[in-house]
């Protein structure tokens, strides 16, 4: 069955309209239904700007239904995939508010790690909502959260949570990776898989730190020897040190 939401014989007035061209100002026709539409008179290939892509981010079934998405779509959609991994964590711990908040924070700081060390948000984001998921059994299994345990019973879940949503193989088995090795880092690790870790370690001394305080001299030695990147030590400086 098609899709309604592409399905001509539900479309109301105004499904087919005419946009000035970005590049020479000429209308060309849309249908609401195109992905993007070429322009006659200069060539421009422009997306369509009244298409709501919302559903290519997780439907497994986007291609066939849209065609290939121009690849400014493309990176909306893992916007917006990085967006229902954040909702299925919460999902997924419930009532767990310390876990999710844990989770949160560390995608915050990631994220800003990420930008400036030039990883692929789409990865780190997902592994950084998704890197403790696998505490839940941990407890259940082991009666304990220790990191190997964590890191054994992670991936599964983050992979059919993952795949559920439609995410791409390639992101979900480099997420899953990086989620089932999170607390140790390999000799050369991606950095994508730091990006994480230093936020990861950033969310762990600031709960620490909040619990038994710690001075600068430790602080700093803390920091000098763990982190994996030099945006990650200047972002643990600046929100841990007074």
């Amino acid at each position: 069955m098609k899709c309604p939401g592409q399905d001509s014989r539900y479309w109301k007035p105004g499904a087919i309209f005419e946009v000035k061209c970005l590049k020479c100002g000429k209308e060309v026709e849309f249908f609401k239904d195109d992905t993007s539409r070429k322009c006659q008179h200069c060539g421009n290939r422009f997306v369509n700007p009244h298409m709501d892509f919302g559903c290519a981010a997780y439907c497994p079934y986007a291609e066939q239904c849209l065609g290939t998405l121009p690849p400014e779509v493309a990176m909306k959609n893992e916007n917006l995939l990085k967006d229902r991994v954040a909702v299925e964590m919460k999902r997924y711990f419930g009532r767990d508010f310390k876990r999710i908040g844990h989770a949160s924070r560390v995608a915050r700081y990631a994220e800003k790690i990420g930008k400036a060390e030039g990883g692929n948000l789409a990865v780190i984001l997902t592994a950084a909502f998704l890197h403790d998921i696998g505490i839940k059994e941990s407890e259940k299994k082991y009666q304990s959260t220790a990191a190997k345990y964590q890191e054994l019973e992670g991936p599964p879940i983050a992979r059919k949570i993952l795949s559920k949503l439609g995410a791409p193989a390639v992101l979900i088995d480099e997420a899953c990776d990086i989620i089932g090795h999170h607390h140790h880092p390999r000799q050369n690790e991606t950095v994508n898989f730091k990006c994480l870790f230093d936020a990861d370690t950033i969310v762990n001394l600031e709960e620490q730190h909040k619990e038994n305080s710690m001075d600068t001299a430790r602080l700093e030695k803390i920091i000098a020897k763990q982190f994996l990147t030099e945006t990650g030590a200047n972002l643990a400086r600046k929100m841990l040190q007074p």
